[in-house]
């Protein structure tokens, strides 16, 4: 048995398996990573929708470098490198502090804190979170920042007993304090949760009783809050900005354009790869299916991983997932990846020499333009999948599966994954040959259209995200199936030469 193995091949299925699973721990959760960070879903598709795009002008770019200086093996090396240093980047980027308003109550009754300002909207889960980290005698203490009337500052001199800002000139427009508070006093009365004040704590460092006696000094006011709960920060979190004024923040630049970094790096690599492939298979190009099996290996194994180390290390009582681990974990892999890559036993032969008039030539073919028409109606199909499927999934897991759902997103997301590649595609890269010798490639791609249409019908009717599962070993025939189909017949698709990278 072992007496067959290409040896000269050994590095490229050792590439095939670390570049996928040094991609697969970011790619598939970038978009839920943006939703995390607080952009919303028009944002993040104005991003996927414009990546794709450079990495269309990258691919022939670099490939006519490529055919022009016979430097493919260098090219997708750097880009290697060029991927895990825009993952750090990325995890790295400066984000946008999102809003933490309450409504700030002292009247004759109580001191509170309440969330029925700024049209906060609370949600079941943030409020059963809250209730959940209530314990007897605990006490919260968080900074607040408020703005002043002459009414207030008068309040607070006369009435708290904060003599220190008796006097007029100490007076402005905003002031900043602490306040403890009570626990166990949180109620929810309709869609407003109160949190009762027990003191104040200002620049003297002494607690002072915030009391309003009569209806001439009471404190009605929207603070900016900050506490040292987890939970009642995230129940009280905004945008800070929305989707018109978000495209003027330089942080939402620096992670779009390191995102952007990353995306084409991958299409080059990818692509690249493939050329070098294809040309270390010399007359052999049905064992593509062979080598590239090991990229499905890579990524189902690493996307289950990242999504339990994401759960693994995540606060059990926040909203909020840690993606440290995985972002290291990719970056890891991929420079690894870039040690056996540089092992490769590879020379440039083939070559295009001029990229423009290739490429026109296949325009001039009408099966190999209808091929393309093809190809983009998938690759809108498939965008949907990659970008917004686990945002669905969070969605439907919120809405139907309780408020634990966040203990176990990540591994779900993990396990669709490891079932698209392992259980979808693994399989497919054997069998396609089989069943488009019996098909056709016609039919084949007919097949690929029903299959991924009746893909998208169960997404719509689907309520528990676990019935996912079951639905992505579909991916074999609407991804692995149609790589197979590309390129396993790529000389009956009449390419020229050096290829069109």
């Amino acid at each position: 048995m072992f007496n067959k193995i290409n040896n000269k091949l050994v590095p490229l299925k050792g590439h095939y398996f670390l570049w996928n699973a040094g991609t697969g721990p970011v790619v598939p959760f970038l978009s839920t990573y943006a939703k995390q960070l607080g952009f919303s879903s028009s944002t993040v598709g104005v991003m996927y929708t414009v990546m794709p795009f450079m990495g269309m002008i990258a691919k022939p770019l670099f490939g006519a470098i490529a055919d022009r200086y016979k430097c493919q093996k260098i090219i997708f090396l750097t880009f290697i490198l060029v991927t895990a240093a825009a993952f750090l980047a990325t995890f790295y980027s400066p984000t946008i502090e999102p809003e933490r308003k309450i409504g700030f109550a002292c009247d004759n009754s109580f001191t509170s804190l309440h969330t029925c300002v700024n049209n906060i909207t609370v949600s079941d889960c943030a409020v059963t979170n809250l209730q959940s980290q209530i314990k007897e005698n605990s006490t919260v203490r968080c900074d607040l920042t408020c703005p002043m009337s002459d009414n207030h500052w008068s309040t607070i001199c006369e009435h708290w007993g904060v003599s220190s800002y008796c006097n007029n000139a100490m007076w402005s427009d905003r002031l900043s304090f602490q306040v403890d508070i009570k626990m166990w006093y949180t109620e929810q009365i309709g869609d407003c949760v109160y949190l009762r004040v027990s003191n104040a704590i200002f620049e003297d460092g002494a607690e002072h009783y915030p009391n309003c006696r009569d209806s001439a000094h009471r404190i009605f006011a929207t603070c900016d809050m900050r506490c040292d709960s987890v939970a009642i920060n995230e129940m009280v979190e905004q945008p800070q900005l929305d989707d018109s004024e978000v495209y003027g923040a330089y942080q939402f630049w620096l992670l779009f354009l390191f995102m952007i970094i990353g995306w084409v790096g991958q299409a080059i690599v990818v692509s690249v790869t493939d050329a070098v492939c294809f040309e270390m298979l010399d007359n052999k190009p049905q064992r593509y299916g062979v080598q590239r099996c090991f990229g499905a290996l890579g990524w189902g194994l690493s996307t289950v991983i990242a999504g339990l180390l994401m759960d693994s290390f995540s606060n059990s009582s926040s909203s909020v997932k840690n993606y440290t681990s995985v972002f290291y974990m990719a970056c890891g892999i991929l420079l690894l990846d870039f040690i056996v890559s540089y092992k490769l036993n590879y020379t440039q032969k083939k070559m295009s020499t001029n990229i423009l008039r290739d490429v026109g030539l296949l325009l001039t073919n009408f099966r190999i333009v209808i091929f393309m028409l093809f190809c983009i109606f998938i690759g809108m199909c498939t965008g949907l999948v990659w970008n917004f499927l686990f945002w669905l999934i969070e969605y439907l897991a919120e809405n139907q599966e309780g408020c634990d759902f966040m203990t176990w997103i990540k591994t779900l997301q993990g396990l669709v994954g490891a079932v698209q590649c392992l259980l979808g595609e693994l399989p497919l890269f054997f069998l396609s040959g089989w069943i488009l010798k019996r098909i056709g490639h016609v039919n084949a791609i007919s097949l690929i259209l029903l299959v991924i249409g009746i893909r998208f019908v169960l997404y719509s009717v689907i309520k528990n995200p676990w019935w996912f599962l079951p639905v992505e070993l579909t991916n074999g025939v609407t991804f692995g199936h149609q790589i197979r189909t590309i390129f396993r017949h790529k000389e009956s698709l009449v390419v020229p030469p050096g290829g069109i990278n």
